[in-house]
């Protein structure tokens, strides 16, 4: 069955913000837009949680959507993080990815704040009202400090430009409630249950480890897509174990951000309070990504 936000099913990354001496790199980040093409992402995902948007300022955030539009140039669908926990300031961010050209917004709840299930469903009615851009539904109480329950959430998915959401809330019950509910296009927001959430009718997963093996996440998305499950069952097994450390061994992004420097595509950089890996931490990363086969004929810098 076709669900609303189709378009944005299969593998959209939430792409991290790249910093050179505190600064935004936009070069990297242009880079980083063009590897993905290559690879045939689907979409990114900018300045959203993996991209650090916390720590961005408003005129940051806006120009890093912008930048990833302009690079985009229509060669890959483009849902730009959006999110706040001030309505009027997602409206405003949800206006600007909508002038740059992007193809939807992705939006977290509010966060810290922690408004009722009526507030919920008010703001995100507010930014609809204000935007005509398709919106992607963002839940994760980890983060956020509430949930949003799976009827405001149907509540919500009457709204015309509500299309999709992002299901971080680790629960199967909550996905299969919302799937009952609506037909919002239900994407997994954790890379290691993106099998699970599609046997329940999700249609694909913003990914973090996409950062690094894309490909991989869609052969699981595609093969699943295709019927051929034991194929399907055979990457979310190859792929576990790198999806679980990259999301488990310290906060996201700081351990994507560790990968990427491994494997010599970035840096590392973050700004505080995020910090980097420890010791013991690395070690086991560069473990994960050896048994993997990333490291293959890669001097870490």
């Amino acid at each position: 069955m076709k669900t609303k936000g189709e378009k944005f099913a299969g593998v959209t990354v939430a792409l991290v913000t790249p910093f050179r001496n505190g600064e935004v790199d936009f070069d990297d980040l242009g880079r980083l837009v063009d590897w993905h093409v290559e690879q045939g992402t689907d979409c990114l995902a900018p300045v959203g949680t993996t991209g650090e948007s916390p720590t961005l300022d408003h005129e940051e955030h806006e120009r890093v959507i912008a930048a990833v539009c302009e690079r985009a140039a229509g060669r890959i669908k483009v849902m730009a993080g959006t999110g706040s926990n001030s309505t009027r300031e997602a409206i405003r961010l949800t206006r600007a990815a909508r002038r740059h050209g992007a193809d939807g917004a992705l939006m977290v709840g509010p966060y810290y704040n922690k408004p009722t299930q009526e507030g919920y469903y008010r703001h995100f009615a507010a930014v609809a009202e204000a935007v005509d851009l398709p919106i992607v539904l963002y839940n994760i109480p980890g983060r956020t400090g509430s949930n949003i329950t799976p009827e405001t959430i149907a509540r919500l998915a009457e709204l015309p430009t509500v299309v999709g959401i992002k299901e971080a809330t680790g629960s199967m019950d909550q996905a299969s409630q919302i799937a009952a509910l609506c037909n919002l296009t239900l994407l997994s927001g954790d890379d290691s249950l993106t099998l699970p959430l599609m046997s329940l009718g999700g249609r694909g997963v913003v990914s973090v480890v996409g950062n690094i093996v894309p490909r991989d996440m869609k052969a699981l998305v595609a093969a699943f897509d295709a019927g051929k499950f034991p194929e399907a069952l055979r990457w979310h097994r190859r792929l576990f174990t790198l999806c679980r450390d990259l999301l488990g061994l310290a906060t996201n992004p700081i351990p994507i951000k560790a990968a990427l420097k491994l494997l010599d595509r970035g840096n590392g950089e973050m700004r505080l309070p995020l910090c980097p890996l420890d010791e013991a931490g690395e070690a086991k990363l560069r473990q994960t990504l050896g048994t993997y086969g990333l490291l293959d004929g890669v001097t870490a810098r």
